[in-house]
């Protein structure tokens, strides 16, 4: 008899050129938002029964979507970077170039807020090859590329920056505060980035 967590034939995956059951997509999403908060509240600790009864799934139903955690926390960092990537052209569309900046920034930080609770799978499963390297910092500085093009356009935003020189800055602030320190001063610094990167103004500097 296999043993209760060992991973078994996902009966539910799409046949060849059909699309996915819409309730096995909707355990798959559930799955890694759950997921993504549990990592994120034991500092990586939680276990995958513990995540899949919170779910409201059966463990099987866990290993035929991530067969081992480390899939798993691949899954969970691929999903949140995907979405703080898309999230620069999104947010473009709804606001001005200097709020939509101000904007992404938080979003980012929820970003790394996710990475840090998954960090140690992901540098054991960097290092051993059994999670691929993504080519993180470089998506990150085109999507901030992206928004200092549209802020350089209507002058709301410098044009002498360059974008890795952002991702630097918000590496900083982010390496700086840690999951202790108050979200007030994160979002303090990142206002301090913002002001950076707006436009020189005429006049003396405000008191």
């Amino acid at each position: 008899m296999a043993a209760p967590d060992s991973p078994t034939p996902d009966r539910s995956a799409k046949a060849p050129g059909r699309p996915a059951r819409a309730d096995a997509q909707r355990n798959r999403e559930r799955l890694l938002a759950v997921a993504r908060d549990a990592f994120a509240a034991t500092d990586g600790n939680a276990t995958l029964d513990a995540i899949a009864r919170e779910a409201g799934v059966g463990i099987g139903t866990l290993y035929r979507h991530f067969p081992t955690r480390e899939a798993l926390v691949e899954a969970i960092y691929a999903t949140e970077l995907d979405a703080v990537v898309a999230s620069a052209p999104a947010l473009l569309r709804e606001l001005p170039p200097e709020a939509a900046l101000r904007a992404w920034m938080d979003r980012y930080a929820a970003f790394t807020a996710v990475k840090r609770g998954i960090s140690d799978t992901l540098r054991a499963g960097w290092a051993s090859g059994t999670i691929a390297t993504p080519a993180t910092r470089e998506r990150i500085t085109a999507a901030i590329a992206e928004i200092l093009d549209a802020g350089a356009k209507t002058g709301s935003l410098r044009a002498d920056v360059e974008p890795e020189a952002v991702t630097m800055m918000l590496l900083g602030v982010f390496m700086s505060t840690t999951a202790g320190n108050s979200p007030h001063l994160t979002g303090r610094l990142l206002d301090l980035v913002a002001d950076a990167l707006r436009p020189a103004t005429d006049g003396p500097p405000p008191h």
